[in-house]
């Protein structure tokens, strides 16, 4: 299974996701491949942003590894399922996607959690916010998690 979690920048929300869906996978001994990107090209080669490095580091897991990259039609093929952190740039996703196949493939990463809202804030410009993406994405993570496997059962 190959997921990717996209949000604009891969330095905040996206990393957080990857790691915290790849620390889950790891624990439940999985065989999946998750990565994160961005639909801008704002930081690529950078690392997440040091307050989602740091809200990872609290919850036990190390994004340090992790570089920005950007988003490409390429990966609409790669992977099986991706994950986009608010509407935008799920817009900006379809935007690249040429096939049913490829737009079956992009979801919102909370329309699985049953939450209300629909984004995921970008805590970017909010140093209080990286806390709260993370619980709303650890949320996500575990639900979609279940999902995928009953889907792919």
């Amino acid at each position: 299974m190959k997921i990717l979690m996209v949000c604009l920048g891969n330095i905040c929300r996206s990393p957080l996701a990857e790691g915290i869906l790849q620390n889950k996978v790891k624990q439940q001994q999985l065989d999946w491949w998750v990565d994160s990107a961005g639909t801008g090209a704002y930081h690529v080669g950078e690392q997440p942003d040091p307050r989602s490095r740091a809200v990872a580091q609290k919850h036990g897991i190390d994004i340090n590894m992790q570089r920005a990259r950007q988003f490409t039609a390429a990966d609409l093929e790669k992977f099986d399922f991706i994950f986009a952190m608010d509407r935008s740039n799920y817009r900006n996703i379809l935007a690249l996607a040429t096939t049913p196949k490829q737009k079956e493939k992009v979801h919102l990463i909370l329309e699985f959690t049953g939450a209300a809202e629909q984004n995921v804030p970008d805590p970017y410009w909010d140093d209080n916010g990286f806390e709260q993406v993370y619980q709303m994405l650890d949320k996500a993570c575990s639900r979609l998690l279940k999902i995928v496997e009953e889907k792919v059962s």
